[in-house]
């Protein structure tokens, strides 16, 4: 892509990802970590972040995940994905240690932003700000007060700028012996 053809407005839509689209959204989580992570962690430190990080297929599975998609050179491709969660799983893939599945309390409990991720040729067109804003609407419609993620390094500018706070950040090493920062962010919905 030409940097004239990325300053050019795009027309995006987005649907809910159904089991199908699997492969594709493993493909883009795969070219998005690998990406647009680099100005912001070394190649270890992306090893690391890939272990808290991936498809969960209990989004798809619930619903709430979306892929965000527009038409290029006559074809639809998949320029992002992300959705929320209504879980108590706060951040990864079917893979991550530590998962709780348990349906969260919308009356005590927050929501989750999740698994967002930009494919590196899309970056810079509103497509996180999309995945947050209609996470958020059907976390609020499904009667969440708050709403939590847990980002990455490379995230949290975005996240911050769309208001949220940091509440905690930790730093696990990985099995490669890497850091790997996940910071626990929230917002009022």
């Amino acid at each position: 892509m030409t940097q004239m053809e990325s300053s050019k407005p795009v027309e995006l839509s987005h649907r809910v990802a159904g089991v199908a689209d699997t492969p594709a959204i493993k493909q883009l989580m795969l070219a998005s970590i690998a990406e647009n992570m680099k100005n912001f962690l070394s190649a270890s430190e992306i090893e690391a972040a890939k272990e808290t990080m991936g498809v969960d297929k209990t989004l798809v599975a619930d619903g709430t995940y979306f892929l965000i998609e527009t038409m290029h050179e006559g074809e639809t491709v998949l320029v992002g994905c992300g959705g929320w969660g209504k879980r108590r799983t706060l951040y990864g893939g079917d893979h991550t240690v530590g998962r709780d599945d348990s349906l969260s309390d919308p009356a005590t409990d927050a929501a989750r932003i999740r698994a967002m991720y930009t494919h590196p040729d899309w970056t810079r067109r509103g497509i996180g700000s999309l995945l947050l804003d209609l996470g958020e609407e059907a976390a609020r419609k499904a009667g969440f007060k708050t709403i939590e993620l847990g980002s990455t390094v490379p995230g949290e500018p975005l996240y911050l700028a769309r208001g949220y706070v940091e509440v905690e950040r930790k730093v696990q090493k990985g099995a490669n012996g890497s850091d790997n920062t996940v910071i626990k962010m929230v917002k009022t919905l």
